[in-house]
């Protein structure tokens, strides 16, 4: 514990170093050098010291760091960054999404708005959606083309990968960003990939696969009513979208999984894959 507490100082320090030398090589779209789980502990701070916002002074006595560090005005920065807070005139103070973030009940469906909330991982999600993410290298040279300064590449993708599990969008696998199913919540009622409750990644609330009216089993009501059958069916890409074998198959293997956990097992096995070519 103390060892990722020192850790996190470190790098904290040589953000701050490199910030200063990079002054004239600034990123173009913003990103958080930390991640999610930073910019809440500084969320939960402010509320531990003054319910909805507290003195910049108060704040770093509760962090126990120098108010005048450059280190603690990097942290500041997160909870900004992730639209958990904002600062003026010497104080921070929650925003109406950094207060469910510091609420156990709201907690979860919240981290997933405040991942989105970052220009950058907005940026990435739309564009992966639906398709696997490139390799480390890869996806840094695409950052870099988002506008991340070429020297910040590599910390952004860290900050971006630990921050994308924090939100829960790997639950599906680590090579994917899936928006993930909320306990208790249907699609039409969790936010997604616009931060507007009932939007949908392949299209709007209760939309099909396929653009119609209806996702099937409840009547064109919304969903399933089962939170991961829902989940998946949205993920599927609009009509029309190029959708590779690949990634039909995962998605088939993880519906039928999906059908195993909400419905029981079948009769028989069900074998999905890809049929070898034809001579």
């Amino acid at each position: 514990m103390a060892g990722d507490k020192a850790d996190k100082v470190a790098s904290l320090t040589d953000a701050t170093k490199e910030e200063a030398a990079n002054k004239r090589e600034r990123s173009s779209i913003e990103f958080p050098y930390g991640d999610l789980d930073d910019a809440i502990t500084l969320a939960k701070a402010v509320r531990d010291v003054g319910g909805q916002s507290c003195t910049l002074d108060q704040l770093a006595a509760q962090l126990k760091q120098s108010a005048n560090s450059g280190a603690f005005r990097l942290r500041t920065s997160f909870p900004r960054i992730f639209g958990l807070a904002e600062t003026e005139r010497g104080t921070i103070r929650l925003t109406e999404l950094g207060m469910r973030v510091v609420d156990p009940q709201q907690e979860e469906r919240a981290r997933v708005e405040s991942f989105l909330k970052v220009p950058l991982y907005k940026a990435i999600y739309d564009k992966y959606k639906g398709y696997t993410l490139p390799p480390a290298a890869a996806l840094e040279r695409e950052m870099a083309g988002l506008g991340v300064s070429s020297k910040q590449t590599d910390k952004a993708r860290q900050a971006f990968d630990r921050s994308a599990r924090q939100a829960g969008f790997y639950w599906s696998g680590a090579d994917r960003l899936v928006v993930p199913p909320l306990k208790g919540e249907s699609p039409g009622t969790r936010p997604l990939d616009n931060g507007t409750p009932g939007a949908a990644l392949g299209g709007g609330a209760g939309a099909s696969p396929t653009g119609g009216g209806g996702l099937g089993g409840s009547g064109g009501s919304g969903g399933t009513g089962n939170a991961v059958l829902d989940a998946l069916i949205q993920t599927l890409p609009k009509e029309g979208s190029p959708w590779g074998t690949d990634q039909r198959v995962t998605w088939l293997t993880m519906i039928s999984m999906a059908f195993t956990m909400a419905y029981g097992p079948g009769e028989g096995l069900i074998t999905i894959g890809k049929a070898p070519p034809t001579s």
